[in-house]
């Protein structure tokens, strides 16, 4: 992590769910999106058609407008600056690194990232942009966690929409006046 926002909260970023509303219909776009053929790591067999991605390219600006330090908190991990952000208009981000991945144990409903993000945040507020957060999850972060946090669920059908951006600049708002 940089010490560019120190004082601005993290905004960690999934990509398939609050940007790629991969579970819409499959022959029905979501309005504003547009359709991006991509060959990321795992996509590159030529006989295979590429990963159909869809993005919003206003939720760029929308997204710079946010007072926070966006950072990728997804599976494309650094990849996402050479897929997603140029569509976005989005500079290089940082990324979170993911640690090797360890089986889930049986009967968990902690969401796999939940405690590499908490880490990376290192004790920083944060909020959390995901299609596959849960009560667990929340939870987990009130207990392990000793900043304020917002994990906000976006429903993978829809992506990121204006009520979504108003939750995230609200939730900064009031983080930086509990701060004054």
């Amino acid at each position: 992590m940089g010490n560019e926002g120190e004082g601005r909260p993290l905004l960690l970023l999934d990509v398939d769910g609050p940007l790629n509303p991969y579970a819409a219909p499959p022959q029905r776009r979501p309005a504003g999106y547009s359709t991006h053929r991509m060959r990321p790591t795992g996509w590159e067999n030529p006989w295979d058609k590429p990963l159909r991605v869809w993005l919003n390219h206003a939720h760029g600006a929308d997204l710079l407008a946010l007072p926070y330090e966006l950072v990728w908190a997804t599976t494309w991990k650094s990849e996402a600056n050479d897929w997603i952000g140029p569509h976005l208009g989005l500079p290089a981000l940082p990324f979170v690194d993911w640690p090797t991945m360890t089986p889930p144990q049986h009967g968990a409903r902690l969401h796999w990232k939940t405690r590499a993000l908490v880490a990376y945040a290192e004790g920083r507020p944060f909020a959390w942009v995901d299609d596959e957060l849960g009560p667990e999850d929340r939870e987990w972060v009130q207990q392990n966690h000793g900043a304020p946090a917002l994990l906000h669920w976006v429903d993978p059908r829809l992506g990121l929409l204006p009520d979504d951006f108003s939750a995230l600049a609200k939730w900064a708002a009031d983080q930086e006046q509990a701060a004054a």
